[in-house]
């Protein structure tokens, strides 16, 4: 028996297949961090864009669009938020101009999260030079 709906799966592979420039450059930024971070998780009906299951936090990448849903967005969060997790939002805009602030923010709240300073792992050789989005 499947955890996961094989349709959420399907979704999720798709998505994280296809990010956009503002999720890969923090995915990017993150991929260092120990705990890990996981890219469109299925939590219940909705998909994190990213989530560390261990401190039950997710970060979403707001675009654009998010000014408009900000009703739906709050909603999903008082779901999530009841079902333990915290949602932190951080906005496309933000990512890319500031990648490395955005991702302190996140370690930041990592660490009040799990009462601990998260590891981070050394990064690997040619790392930046294969960067999908430059």
């Amino acid at each position: 028996m499947h955890r996961v709906e094989p349709w959420k799966t399907s979704n999720a592979r798709r998505m994280r297949n296809a990010p956009t420039e503002a999720e890969y450059k923090l995915w990017h930024g993150l991929s260092r961090i120990r705990p890990r971070f996981t890219r469109q998780l299925p939590i219940g009906a909705f998909f994190a864009d990213l989530a560390c299951r261990q401190a039950k936090l997710i970060v979403e990448v707001d675009g654009g669009q998010h000014g408009e849903r900000i009703e739906e967005d709050a909603a999903r969060t008082r779901i999530l938020e009841l079902a333990g997790w915290q949602v932190l939002r951080v906005w496309n805009g933000d990512v890319l101009s500031n990648v490395d602030g955005v991702v302190m923010l996140i370690v930041e709240t990592l660490t009040a999260r799990l009462g601990y300073q998260p590891d981070a792992i050394p990064s690997r050789a040619g790392r930046e030079r294969n960067s999908r989005f430059g």
